[in-house]
Parts: C-alpha cells; structure tokens; sequence
C-alpha cells in the first residue's frame, strides 16, 4: 500500500483537491508525538470535525490535560453547535465501553478496539481518529499490520487517521501520506527530572 495517490482528474475543483484522506504519522524517539497529533486534532475540532480518539496504552483513569480539554470542548458542541463531537477511549484497563479486569488481554482489547474503530472507519463515524500510541499494537503484534492497512485503504470519504509511537513498522511508514520522525535531542528525564503538570500531562 502506497499513501495517497496524486490527484491526476484535472476536473477536480480546488474544494475537492483540499478534500484528500491523509494517513498521519509521528512517530520516533522524541517528545510530541501526541502532542501534535492533539493539535491536529484541535484544528479538526474548529472545522466542525467528528474526532474520535482511541489510546491503544494510556489509562481511561489518567487525568491527562488533553482529555480533559477535549471533553470540554465536546461539551462546549452539545451547548453551543460550535465545533465538532469529541468520542475518546483508552485501552489501560480495559476499553472504557467494557468492564475493567484486573488481568488485561493486549490482544484482545487491541482486537476490541480495532474492530470498533473499523466498523466507524466502514461507516465514516468520524472526520478524524486519533489512534495514539498504536505503534506499540503494531510492533507487538497485537494487530497484523497488512490487515490494519488494508482497513485503512479501503476507508471510505475523507476520513483522516493519526498514528503515534516509537517503533511504527516500516510498513505503515511506507502507506503513509504524513510521516514526521521526533528526534530527541535533550531531555531532562535524563538526568533523573520528574514529569510536570502541563508539561507531560
């Protein structure tokens, strides 16, 4: 699978050529990998986009900056109009639609989660996913990548997917339309610092 193909139908409009699906990566060693993809995502939201974010390691428990943002602005849609709708999961303890277990299943909640997120890809539920830290499904071998893009390229409309991780297989490098590789330069957990409110969360 290659990204998306050039636009040869000189008939195209303008509107239409700004309509493409693009299939996002950050990815590498680097902070902002999420970060970016957040503010992406920020972007849709002000376009009256339909996010939907998927956290394929981080706990539904974590009460993260970025999630409590989004909540708000998806309230601020079911107030006001203004925006878009904002649907967000995390895998952690188990996806937030399912009992938690104490014993989790990485399979088996990569599987869940794929699968909803196919279904929604099917039936163009959202303008925008997020799929944050899905390298890690990937890599591991909780998902089988040739089958994830597949979904991917057969995704109908202008559906845009944002990946995140270290370690993204070459394979979704290579479908990919967007790659973006953070290198880390300098960090201060290197010389033993701690994560700081607003900084890391």
């Amino acid at each position: 699978m290659q990204g998306t193909p050039p636009v040869k139908d000189e008939k195209l409009t303008t509107r239409q050529l700004r309509h493409q699906p693009r299939l996002i990566v950050n990815t590498g060693d680097g902070k902002g990998k999420s970060t970016a993809a957040f503010g992406m995502a920020l972007r849709g939201w002000n376009q009256g986009w339909s996010i939907g974010v998927y956290q394929f390691v981080k706990s539904p428990n974590w009460r993260t900056g970025e999630k409590a943002a989004f909540a708000a602005l998806n309230e601020v849609h079911e107030q006001t109009g203004q925006g878009g709708p904002v649907e967000w999961h995390a895998m952690g303890a188990g996806w937030t639609w399912l009992r938690s277990t104490k014993e989790v299943d990485h399979v088996a909640m990569s599987k869940e989660g794929w699968a909803r997120i196919s279904e929604q890809l099917a039936n163009e539920t959202h303008d925008l996913y997020v799929l944050d830290e899905f390298s890690y499904v990937l890599a591991n071998g909780w998902l089988d990548v040739d089958e994830v893009l597949e979904t991917l390229r057969n995704r109908p409309g202008t559906q845009h997917v944002v990946m995140t991780g270290r370690r993204m297989p070459q394979q979704v490098l290579d479908a990919a339309d967007l790659v973006t590789e953070m290198t880390k330069i300098k960090h201060p957990f290197d010389t033993g610092a701690k994560g700081q409110a607003g900084i890391e969360w």
